[in-house]
């Protein structure tokens, strides 16, 4: 079955190349290949996860809504429709503000806001653990009797319209700013500025903002920096999502008294004990100006954009068919997405053991594509694509070998 997302992909990635070429025709450099690689190998990694979750949070979703329903509203109702979207972004509000405000859910959102540069490919840097809590700000609107169809359409438009505001392109729009979420006020919620943090949760519409008092316009004499206050400083998908977890469970086990490790799990991002106060006290943060970008080989980068070329296929194919195939192969399938991702994050910064397993992890699938052994049949053309595809590789990796760093030169 085709999911909306595969019909969406490629209408982002035709956006995001527009985005470039309008900045490049502008003079702007708005995009850097390992930040929007990251962002699109986060994104990617986010859809692979959910096609294990989907089940379990709209399972629970129609659970709730069969056996506690207190009305039911008739799904053929425009009035029903137009207030479920009005209500979902109610609720997005508060799962996105207490996304910023509590730690065990910030550590799901920071994946959304680690990235350094401001675009269309932004938008697609989302988490893979956020379907472990986040249900639970959306079941009132099962609880008021949302039919299950009506919600899930609902969910979609919120999520897709929240992509064309991250751009830096589009101005500031005066009489639009406070009543719909603007790339403008947007820009804000993404800022490390001290007057953008925790600021501008609205998911569609910005008057939510303004009624309980998180509104913040943007200021042109007081330029936007972007990302959080600790840079996440990796171009790792998998690190990327895991790291506040990480931190999180250092914490947990620091802790011997019950408070404190509700404080670590539910205060504040920030929050420290008087025991980690006195041990480990925090300076006062001050993020760095200068963005992560080390440096990486012209080849290198193409190589890249080629190697995510190649997943993005495997991730269609992934969307469409992985649904229907048997738990194993589905896990198999997934992972070999997940671990080509997570090998060209670390090609980026001259890790040759990474090359060679991204190596693998292209040239294995395409040859079994070739010889016709795949999830799915192939049929005479798709083999020759395959075959010549295999062969683009082999050159491809052939030279990235060449343009990678020494072993006494690379970061290891």
């Amino acid at each position: 079955m085709i999911t909306p997302i595969v019909n969406a992909i490629p209408v982002f990635l035709a956006l995001i190349l527009l985005e470039a070429f309008v900045g490049w025709r502008g003079g702007r450099r708005i995009y850097r290949v390992q930040d929007a690689v990251t962002s699109l190998s986060l994104g990617m990694l986010s859809q692979i996860v959910a096609v294990f979750d989907k089940f379990f949070v709209v399972g629970i979703y129609i659970l709730v809504w069969k056996y506690f329903r207190i009305v039911s509203l008739p799904p053929g109702s425009l009035l029903v429709w137009a207030s479920a979207l009005l209500l979902y972004d109610l609720c997005y509000y508060w799962s996105h503000r207490a996304g910023h405000e509590v730690n065990v859910l910030w550590a799901a959102h920071v994946v959304h806001h680690s990235s350094e540069d401001y675009n269309l490919s932004t938008a697609l840097r989302q988490t893979a653990s956020g379907f472990l809590i986040g249900w639970i700000f959306y079941m009132p609107l099962a609880l008021l009797g949302v039919p299950p169809l009506v919600f899930i359409f609902v969910g979609l438009v919120d999520l897709l319209y929240q992509f064309w505001v991250h751009t830096e392109l589009v101005p500031y729009v005066a009489w639009l700013d406070r009543v719909l979420v603007m790339p403008s006020n947007h820009r804000v919620h993404h800022g490390r500025n001290d007057w953008c943090l925790d600021r501008n949760y609205g998911g569609i519409f910005m008057f939510w903002d303004v009624l309980f008092g998180t509104y913040t316009p943007e200021r042109p004499d007081d330029p936007v920096i972007y990302g959080t206050l600790t840079p996440l400083a990796s171009y790792d998908p998998l690190w990327g999502n895991l790291k506040i977890y990480a931190d999180i469970w250092r914490r947990l086990r620091f802790h011997d008294r019950f408070f404190d490790r509700l404080g670590v799990l539910f205060a504040r991002p920030g929050w420290q004990s008087a025991l980690e106060a006195s041990k480990f006290p925090q300076a006062d943060v001050q993020p760095p100006i200068n963005r992560y970008d080390p440096p990486a080989h012209a080849g290198l980068k193409f190589y890249g954009m080629a190697s995510l070329a190649f997943s993005t296929v495997l991730l269609v194919q992934f969307l469409v068919i992985g649904p229907q195939l048997a738990l194993v192969y589905r896990i198999g399938f997934g992972g070999l997405i997940a671990l080509r991702l997570w090998a060209l994050s670390q090609i980026w910064t001259g890790r040759r053991p990474a090359l060679v397993l991204e190596m693998l992890a292209t040239s294995l699938p395409l040859g079994f594509m070739a010889l016709g052994f795949w999830f799915v049949p192939l049929g005479t053309m798709a083999r020759l694509v395959a075959t010549l595809a295999l062969g683009s590789a082999i050159m491809l990796q052939s030279r990235s070998w060449r343009a990678m760093p020494s072993a006494d030169q690379a970061d290891l």
